[in-house]
């Protein structure tokens, strides 16, 4: 599999970056990286802010983000909620209705398919996020594909109203920082991160990541998960190890 682009980006272009979380910053297991850590901790000394875009839920996310010293805006449950801060003062949006995706996911309890919610899905606001135990075409199968969008990240199966995700959530964090994808340095390894990945200044993914993944990145490393993000981060020169 050939990616769209191996050399870095030009000096100069990328001025902000934008990280999944799980399985990006984290090994397998979801243990954070130190050294890819304290990359985006110099990539915040030399002002180039960090987003973090997850699926994860908001309070998960929030504390990485306060843990690391990151300025960017925060999009969690795949563009379900966007946190920034404004003016000084925090604010969160809730970009989709949960009830669309809670009613599709008593639709697939129905049907018989034996779906259990998450843990964390008790703090989600915005959709329903299950054990990925079984396929995520049977729980499509299922469900009204009109009002609803099922999407596989490894960890998990997450139902949220059709029209929203982390790109449309994260171009609208960027738009008021003057900023567009396109200016951006973009890390993820699951299906949920393709669009964000094909919008990217630059795209990075890695060994291990989703087949759909890998084929938007520009660069896809060697290494899998947080190593791939440190090797991937060091050849884009955007950030000096």
């Amino acid at each position: 599999m050939t990616p769209r682009r191996t050399v870095a980006p030009p000096r100069g272009s990328i001025r902000a970056i934008v990280t999944d979380v799980d399985g990006t910053l984290t090994d397998a297991h979801r243990v954070l990286d130190r050294e890819a850590a304290l990359l985006l901790q110099r990539a915040e000394r030399h002002r180039i802010s960090v987003t973090l875009a997850t699926g994860n839920v908001l309070p998960i996310a929030l504390a990485l983000h306060r843990s690391l010293g990151l300025t960017g805006p925060i999009v969690a449950e795949n563009g379900g909620i966007l946190y920034d801060v404004v003016n000084g003062r925090p604010r969160i949006e809730r970009c989709a209705d949960r009830a669309i995706a809670y009613r599709a996911f008593r639709a697939v309890r129905r049907a018989g398919v034996p779906v259990h919610r998450l843990f964390t899905d008790r703090w989600r606001e915005t959709e329903v996020a299950i054990e990925a135990s079984v396929p995520a075409r049977e729980v499509r199968r299922h469900v009204d594909r009109s009002e609803v969008r099922v999407e596989s990240t490894g960890y998990a199966i997450h139902l949220i109203e059709r029209g929203c995700g982390k790109l449309s959530t994260l171009r609208r964090a960027l738009a008021r920082r003057g900023l567009a994808p396109a200016d951006c340095l973009i890390a993820g390894d699951g299906d949920n991160d393709v669009g964000m990945l094909r919008a990217a200044g630059w795209a990075l993914s890695f060994a291990g990541a989703s087949e759909r993944a890998r084929r938007a990145a520009d660069f896809v490393t060697n290494a899998p998960n947080a190593r791939g993000f440190v090797e991937g981060l060091i050849r884009s020169n955007v950030v000096a190890r």
